[in-house]
């Protein structure tokens, strides 16, 4: 039986994965690395999984993934809907477009002091700065998104009395999907990663704030433990992203 090429993809990825593990293991291992700096891959996975079985943990786990649904639950309507107005509007697209261009040309990070300032560092605070991250990439792809559909499309709808609520569902939305699920991705990891940030710069808990408590602390098993964690849930969520991706590839035209 022959492997599809997405299969043999996601066996060399896998390949790929096991050989880093395995060559941080060895370098451990043999001391071509000092261990109290890069502590066996091994020693890491376990200590991951010890605390994953802390209730604190799980409860910082549970703070960060609430951040992050929020955020972004609040970040796709807004940024949606101020990529739609900059792609049908001539004269706010000549506003809007440069200004949301330019704010996300800036490293967001300069902001969080104002964020902190202006909401504590509260839940509001994570929440807030992870929807200022992911906001303008939303808004930049749905605009890009938009201007992807075929005038033809929209002008035949139009022909045929269509409404402006039934063009934007039956024509932008199924022509969009599959440009909006990939940005959606991208958008994800700039809000999970602005959380993280917002967590690690000041919080009193969450995953963020417990890496930067290990990294201050030089609890380098623990601090790797975290890393890996984190580019776990990353690498989840991608993939669930690709998956939608292609139960919508029928939509491309």
């Amino acid at each position: 039986m022959t492997l599809s090429e997405r299969q043999r993809a996601s066996l060399v990825r896998t390949a790929i994965v096991v050989a880093l593990f395995g060559l941080w293991e060895l370098l451990s291992r043999t001391g071509a690395v000092n261990p109290r700096l890069l502590p066996p891959a091994s020693d890491a996975l376990a200590t991951l999984f010890e605390l994953l079985g802390r209730p604190k943990m799980r409860a910082d786990l549970m703070v960060t993934a609430s951040e992050v649904a929020v955020a972004f639950l609040l970040a796709v309507p807004v940024g949606a809907a101020i990529g739609l107005l900059i792609a049908e509007s001539r004269y706010w697209g000549e506003v809007l477009r440069p200004l949301v261009f330019f704010l996300f040309s800036i490293p967001k990070s300069i902001f969080l002091p104002m964020f902190i300032l202006a909401f504590g560092i509260g839940f509001a605070q994570k929440v807030g700065f992870g929807f200022f991250s992911t906001v303008f990439i939303v808004a930049m792809s749905t605009a890009a998104a938009v201007e992807s559909v075929k005038p033809d499309h929209v002008t035949v709808a139009r022909s045929f009395g269509a409404t402006r609520s039934q063009i934007v569902s039956r024509i932008y939305l199924p022509s969009m999907m599959p440009v909006l699920l990939e940005a959606l991705r991208i958008a994800m990891i700039f809000n999970f990663t602005g959380v993280i940030l917002a967590e690690m710069y000041a919080s009193r808990d969450g995953i963020g704030h417990a890496i930067s408590t290990w990294g201050e602390n030089f609890q380098m098993r623990q601090l790797f433990a975290g890393v890996i964690l984190v580019a776990l849930i990353a690498i989840l969520f991608n993939e669930a992203v690709r998956w939608a991706e292609r139960r919508c590839e029928h939509w491309r035209t």
